[in-house]
């Protein structure tokens, strides 16, 4: 399916919300934000592969200061040679260092994934939890990771703090909260639980690919209107669109191995925003 273009609006269109934005108005701009960004990012999903509940948590793990992508690349063979809890939990050391070393930080990632392989065999019996007290008592597992979990694996709303969501929600001032249990909270009441999955990804796809931390592509942006952050980065609309980032060896929105769902008519992935 490919994902529906959208343009961003002239710059004299971008508005700033006025310094006294009403409760309801800031609810009601976060929301049609949220929207607008659905209609961007139709097939926006983790971009994890993973086929379990224990495939996603220890990438999830490994995703921590690398890209989705190189997880991507490392967790065929770690899951082929560990691909249950009981298998990491007794491997070699030595031997799981050597496959996650592309991940950057390989050592303390290796303790994280044995580490909390061990605690899924001797207090769950194997299984992945499916309820947040017990996901974030897991070594290396905190609130974000436990949500990410929660939403994808198992389909319980959760917002996924990392820190393209920080970003953008500060900059949508929808927030000035920087600790993320706070932000995690204050988002959470803008918006209906049952969104927070899908506001979560639609919001880390937009940080990803157009608003970046140090130079956003405001001229390539579709909510320029609503943002009282626009300016910020390049307004010119051509130059803009070369500002917008895609991981190497994929297209955005686009996993290794991406479900049916997620491939055009001809079996090919869909498009990028953007693209063609």
């Amino acid at each position: 399916m490919a994902a529906a273009k959208k343009t961003a609006a002239p710059a004299q269109a971008a508005r700033k919300p006025p310094k006294e934005e009403s409760r309801t108005a800031l609810v009601r701009r976060a929301r049609r934000i949220n929207r607008e960004l659905a209609e961007v990012y139709p097939y926006a999903h983790p971009e994890l592969d993973f086929e379990n509940p224990f495939q996603l948590l220890v990438a999830t793990v490994l995703s921590a200061q690398t890209t989705d992508l190189r997880v991507n690349q490392t967790t065929p063979a770690l899951f082929a040679k560990y691909p249950a809890p009981e298998d990491l939990a007794a491997a070699n050391p030595d031997e799981v260092e050597e496959i996650l070393r592309p991940c950057g930080f390989f050592r303390a990632k290796t303790r994280s994934v044995m580490g909390l392989s061990k605690a899924l065999v001797e207090e769950f019996g194997g299984e992945v939890p499916g309820r947040l007290e017990d996901l974030v008592k897991l070594p290396g597992v905190g609130r974000k990771t436990a949500f990410v979990v929660l939403g994808n694996a198992f389909g319980r709303p959760g917002i996924t703090v990392d820190t393209h969501f920080q970003r953008l929600v500060r900059r949508w001032q929808w927030t000035e909260a920087t600790d993320p249990d706070k932000i995690e909270a204050a988002i959470g009441a803008l918006f209906p639980k049952s969104e927070w999955t899908m506001l979560s990804h639609h919001v880390i796809f937009h940080g990803r690919r157009i608003c970046h931390a140090r130079k956003p592509a405001c001229g390539a942006c579709p909510i320029a209107p609503l943002c009282p952050a626009f300016g910020e980065g390049e307004t010119d609309p051509e130059k803009a669109k070369k500002l917008l980032k895609y991981e190497k060896g994929g297209f955005p929105g686009q996993r290794l191995k991406p479900p049916q769902a997620y491939l055009d008519a001809g079996g090919k992935p869909a498009p990028p925003l953007g693209a063609g």
